[in-house]
């Protein structure tokens, strides 16, 4: 499958935006959040940006406030997982106008939609911010 969840976190540990591609519960998602988010806030900036925990590979990447978690299976590609990490944020960038925690927090629909655009089942399937960008600025004009 290859993504398993991507989460979207600020400095003190909230989850802002989070999107799983495999079936945990609640319980278990809210334990998986925070075993991840305390194992990677607690990183400096010198140490990479792949951690390995239970039987995911985290792969994370900070912008401003916001930590890009991403938790793929362990045969996976870490530097294609940045790459996807950092189109997802110039994708934000380009519609909201330099993505901050405020713009996922009010326009959570929107950033779920473009999520959505690009990952189907744990794959990625489209990587083109033109393509990306289309349906959700569609979606803006009829509204």
């Amino acid at each position: 499958m290859g993504i398993r969840f991507i989460l979207m976190v600020n400095k003190q540990g909230q989850t802002r935006l989070a999107q799983y591609y495999e079936w945990l519960t609640l319980e278990e998602r809210r334990a998986l959040e925070g075993e991840i988010v305390r194992k990677c806030l607690a990183r400096n900036e010198q140490q990479c940006s792949f951690v390995e925990h239970r039987n995911y590979k985290i792969v994370y990447r900070r912008y401003a406030s916001l930590f890009f978690l991403v938790g793929v299976d362990n045969d996976e590609n870490e530097l294609a997982i940045l790459e996807f990490i950092h189109l997802l944020v110039e994708a934000m960038d380009r519609h909201f106008g330099n993505v901050c925690e405020l713009d996922i927090m009010f326009h959570l629909e929107k950033a779920h939609f473009m999520l959505e655009e690009m990952v189907m089942n744990g794959c990625i399937v489209e990587t083109s911010k033109a393509n990306i960008l289309t349906p959700v600025q569609l979606l803006e004009k009829t509204s």
